[in-house]
C-alpha cells in the first residue's frame, strides 16, 4: 500500500485523490457555469452574454523522437481532441510554451510552423500566449494549453444529458494511441517482428490520435433529443476507463459487447507484443458518443462515408443494472483499470531498446 502522502502511480491522479484534494476547493462560485469539473468530462462550460463557450486545457506534449512536425501535429490534437467533445467547434487558443534550453531555433520554427497549420487548417485562432526558455523545462511537457468554444446554448452536449436507452457508439476502436507510439517510437522492432508492409501501415496509425472530425461529424446529424447527448475522448486506460467515466458522469449504468467494438488493424498485434491490454489502454483518437436511439444508426453512417470506422457496442442503462462488459456470451462486471498498462510498458521498452 501506498503512504498516506504518495501519489505513487504515473499518469493521471486517481478518482479518490481527485475526491479529496482538488474537488472540493474550485475557487468562487458562479452561477455562470453551466458545467463544471467533474470525471468522465473533458470540457468546462461558461454562460457568456447569449453565448455558451468551452474551456479545455492540458499541457503542451512534445516528444521529439515522433519527428517535430508529427510532434507538433500530434500536440494540437490532443487539446482539440478534448474540446470537441462538447460539441462545439473549437475557435480560440491560448498556449504556455516553457521550452528546454537545448531546443534549437530550427527546431522551434518546425514545431510552431506545424502548429500554425494545423490550428488554421481546424479554424483555431491564437489569441496569447508566453513562450520562453528555462532551466529544469523538459520534455515532453513543455507548456500547457487551453482551447475555447463557441456556441449556442443549445449546442453543447455533456454528459448530464445522457438517457437510459441511449446507444453507445464507439469510433476506430481500441488503443489508437498506445499502438501509434510504439509504431512510430520502434519502427525497426515492429518491422523485424511484422514486417515492412505491415510497420508502415502500423505507422499510419499515428494520424488517427485525434476525435476531432469524430466529433464534429457525429454532432452534425443532430444533438440532445435528436441525436449525440454526450462525448468522451478515450484516453488514458482506454475504452474501458472511457465507457466508466460516461456512465459514472451520466449517473447511469453501461451495457456493452466487447465482439461489436471495431479494432483498427496492426492494433491486436502490437499490443499482444508488447504485453498489455488494448482496451484499458491509452487511446487518443477513439471517440465514445452516447446517442439517442433513433439517431445511432445514422451517425455511424455519416461517420463512415468520412471514412471512420465505427459501430454501435451497447447501450446506457438505468444505475441499478450497473456496469456490464459481455465478451463471448458472458457477462461480467465493467470495472475501471485505474493503471493504464500503456505507461509502464513503454518506459520498459525505451529503457530495454534505447541502445539499440
Amino acid at each position: 500500500m501506498p503512504k498516506a502522502n504518495e501519489i505513487p502511480e504515473i499518469g493521471k491522479i486517481s478518482p479518490e485523490i481527485f475526491n479529496e484534494l482538488i474537488f472540493p476547493r474550485l475557487g468562487a462560485k458562479n452561477e455562470k457555469v453551466l458545467v463544471g469539473p467533474q470525471h468522465g468530462v473533458d470540457v468546462g462550460i461558461a454562460e457568456i452574454g447569449n453565448k455558451a463557450v468551452s474551456f479545455t486545457c492540458d499541457p503542451v506534449f512534445i516528444v521529439p523522437e515522433y519527428g517535430w512536425e508529427r510532434a507538433a501535429w500530434f500536440a494540437v490534437h490532443i487539446i482539440a481532441s478534448d474540446a470537441v467533445t462538447c460539441g462545439l467547434k473549437p475557435r480560440f487558443l491560448s498556449i504556455d510554451l516553457n521550452l528546454p534550453m537545448e531546443m534549437t531555433k530550427e527546431q522551434l520554427k518546425i514545431m510552431w510552423d506545424t502548429m500554425h497549420r494545423e490550428c488554421e487548417r481546424l479554424g483555431i485562432s491564437v489569441i496569447c500566449g508566453h513562450t520562453a526558455r528555462y532551466e529544469n523545462c523538459h520534455y515532453p511537457m513543455v507548456g500547457g494549453a487551453t482551447i475555447i468554444g463557441v456556441g449556442e446554448k443549445d449546442e453543447y452536449v455533456t454528459p448530464k444529458m445522457a438517457k437510459a436507452g441511449d446507444k453507445i457508439i464507439i469510433t476506430k476502436g481500441p488503443a489508437i494511441e498506445a499502438a501509434g507510439i510504439f509504431a512510430t517510437m520502434f519502427p525497426w522492432l515492429i518491422e523485424r517482428e511484422f514486417g515492412l508492409s505491415f510497420s508502415q501501415r502500423a505507422q499510419q496509425v499515428f494520424y488517427k490520435m485525434s476525435v476531432v472530425e469524430d466529433a464534429m461529424t457525429a454532432v452534425s446529424v443532430g444533438v440532445r433529443e435528436d441525436g449525440v447527448t454526450a462525448m468522451h475522448d478515450a484516453t488514458e486506460c482506454g475504452i474501458w476507463g472511457g465507457l466508466y467515466e460516461v456512465a459514472q458522469a451520466a449517473g447511469l449504468g453501461v451495457r456493452v459487447g466487447k465482439e461489436q467494438i471495431v479494432v483498427d488493424d496492426c492494433v491486436t498485434e502490437i499490443c499482444s507484443y508488447f504485453g498489455i491490454d488494448p482496451y484499458a489502454s491509452i487511446s487518443e483518437g477513439t471517440l465514445i458518443i452516447a446517442c439517442r436511439e433513433h439517431k445511432a444508426r445514422e451517425v455511424v453512417e455519416t461517420l463512415g462515408h468520412k471514412g471512420i470506422a465505427s459501430s454501435v457496442v451497447g447501450e446506457l442503462t438505468e444505475q441499478e443494472n450497473g456496469m456490464v462488459l459481455v465478451s463471448e456470451g458472458t457477462e461480467r462486471k465493467l470495472e475501471h483499470p485505474i493503471v493504464d498498462p500503456f505507461w509502464r510498458a513503454f518506459y520498459n521498452a525505451l529503457e530495454k531498446y534505447k541502445s539499440s
